[in-house]
């Protein structure tokens, strides 16, 4: 487990989507590191800025100032390049999803988490990995819980009351729901290391996995209940399979699918998160 100097140099890269959200907390964690590190600033404006910035990080450590998904975007990225074991990753929550990074121990006001940044501990975490090179950090859950998703606003219009006016009169009201099926009974085998736990004669209500410690992964799998409820089947193993009709997944703040089979296998010290350390 290392621990860092405020000597290190960082890089600290600013997702648009925290600078849009809560400006006043990212020139918190922002001012919180430049006072305690060399620290290089960077405000890509879209995932291509982003990607690159991280890329060209060189020695300096990589802190994320963002939501869920700006650390997700991260962990993908280095996964993709085969850099993840050897990177420690920062971050700094700032934006509406934080569930994820509350998960993982991350502190979510902006001085504890930059505080956590300058004097924190490297923690080798485990991760699961699928068989289409998706990743999952904190938790997956079949099926989905339907998602909102809010209309992104015109780049020009937070300088012209008058446009954005314009655009919400003539624009098309979004959709308040994806278009991803309603919760569910649903059908599936689940098979734990080999061996089946579920099969697709049993109805289930919802599954969900997550990575735990020792290189498992420990399953939930709720049984359709009729009258009383169902007991969950519960089971920890290495490499979980399910297979079934075409099925939707959320992991962490990705939503997937359809798909009619996945394998997640437990990736163990598989990247590394700098967080607060212990007393």
């Amino acid at each position: 487990m290392a621990t860092f100097a405020t000597s290190d140099q960082l890089l600290v890269i600013i997702d648009p989507g925290a600078r849009q959200t809560d400006g006043e907390s990212v020139r918190i964690a922002k001012d919180v590191l430049s006072a305690g590190a060399a620290a290089k600033v960077c405000l890509p404006e879209g995932p291509e800025e982003f990607a690159r910035a991280l890329g060209r990080r060189g020695s300096r450590r990589p802190v994320v100032v963002g939501d869920d998904a700006a650390l997700m975007r991260a962990v993908t990225l280095l996964h993709r390049e085969r850099e993840l074991a050897g990177c420690a990753l920062s971050m700094v929550p700032v934006g509406e999803a934080l569930t994820l990074a509350e998960s993982l121990g991350v502190p979510t006001g902006a001085v504890a988490a930059a505080r956590a940044v300058l004097d924190g501990e490297e923690r080798r975490l485990d991760l699961l990995a699928d068989d289409s090179d998706g990743l999952v950090l904190g938790e997956l859950a079949i099926p989905p819980a339907p998602v909102r998703a809010p209309a992104p606003a015109p780049m020009a219009a937070a300088a012209r009351p008058w446009y954005r006016s314009l655009v919400r009169t003539l624009s098309p009201r979004p959709a308040r729901l994806s278009a991803i099926p309603a919760p569910g009974p649903t059908r599936l085998r689940v098979e734990v290391d080999g061996d089946t736990l579920v099969d697709l004669d049993q109805p289930v209500e919802s599954l969900s996995l997550a990575p735990a410690t020792g290189g498992l992964a420990e399953l939930t799998v709720h049984p359709l209940s009729v009258g009383a409820e169902a007991t969950p089947l519960r089971a920890s193993g290495r490499t979980v399979t399910v297979t079934g009709p075409d099925f939707h997944y959320r992991a962490d703040t990705k939503v997937t699918g359809p798909v009619r089979r996945r394998t997640w296998r437990v990736a163990e010290g598989a990247w590394a998160l700098v967080l607060p350390a212990h007393d």
